[in-house]
């Protein structure tokens, strides 16, 4: 059974005449005649009784008539459904978002990708590189934006879109503000502000160890606006990328010595094909100017 057979059998329905049916159908009235003939012979049955010019449906005809009318609206619905898809009309997208990334700077780049690719709707699924590669491996997310001091797992393949200097984060007014670049040192002697979710807290954590550094917790949290709130009152300091600092009240130096960089990467499964979305969002990435 084929779809132009039972789009001819239906045109035939609405006739009840091969010629005017093969008319509405823009083919020949044999190539009707034959592709109705064929269905019955797929289907088993016949579905007209022919009387010279005129045909009539048969009690099998009629039944048949009601499961093909839904056959070929949902062949349809499918074909204008993958048009949309293809056009990028109404096509999907998850995205995955480490939770430390600076919201102001990429809701930049989210106006700039609706209006390029507005018919694309983006779910953003937020969380720490481990869960998101978890995500992108079980077919959750279709790519990610993320960043971790180790490589990625061998089965992604990440693509490097900025990079952004680690630094302290501390109230406006605060000493440190008189100076343009700190020491990891400084952290000493500061009540600390610990970000749980931060990739590169271990990391951080392992450089102040290995310098003798020790660093004096006040409050730990998962939550990056508590933190930034807290720092902004006066009530500590934290390590923290420059461009997640947006809260007023707040002020960034980057730490040298050694000096901490991480990368914002691209990150997809490897040898996954990419649907049109996913191909569009991940070249608008690419183009875009990360560094305005």
């Amino acid at each position: 059974m084929e779809m132009h057979e039972i789009r001819y059998f239906l045109a035939a329905c609405e006739t009840l005449n091969f010629h005017r049916a093969a008319d509405l159908a823009h083919v020949t009235q044999p190539a009707l005649t034959r592709a109705i003939q064929k269905l019955e012979g797929d289907l088993g049955g016949l579905l007209f009784r022919r009387e010279h010019n005129h045909v009539q449906l048969t009690d099998f005809g009629r039944l048949m008539r009601t499961h093909l009318e839904e056959v070929y609206r949902r062949s349809e619905l499918a074909r204008e459904t993958a048009r949309s898809f293809l056009r990028l009309e109404d096509a999907p997208l998850t995205l995955g978002v480490m939770c430390t990334i600076g919201p102001l700077r990429f809701i930049g780049f989210l106006n700039a990708f609706r209006e390029r690719y507005p018919g694309i709707g983006v779910t953003m699924m937020e969380g720490v590189p481990s869960t998101l590669t978890q995500l992108l491996l079980d077919g959750k997310l279709d790519i990610a934006l993320m960043a971790q001091p180790q490589t990625f797992d061998e089965r992604l393949t990440s693509e490097p879109i900025y990079r952004e200097r680690f630094g302290l984060a501390f109230a406006s007014g605060h000493p440190y503000a008189s100076r343009n670049t700190l020491q990891l040192s400084d952290v000493e002697g500061e009540p600390y502000l610990s970000r749980i979710n931060c990739e590169y807290r271990g990391f951080i954590s392992e450089l102040c160890t290995q310098r003798g550094i020790e660093i004096s917790v006040a409050y730990r949290s998962e939550r990056e606006d508590w933190i930034m709130a807290m720092v902004a009152a006066g009530m500590g300091i934290c390590f923290a990328p420059e461009f997640s600092v947006t809260l007023p009240g707040v002020m960034h130096r980057p730490v040298g010595d050694p000096e901490i960089v991480r990368e914002v990467s691209l990150v997809s499964v490897a040898g996954r094909t990419l649907s049109p979305a996913i191909a569009g969002f991940a070249e608008t990435v690419r183009s875009y100017n990360w560094g305005a």
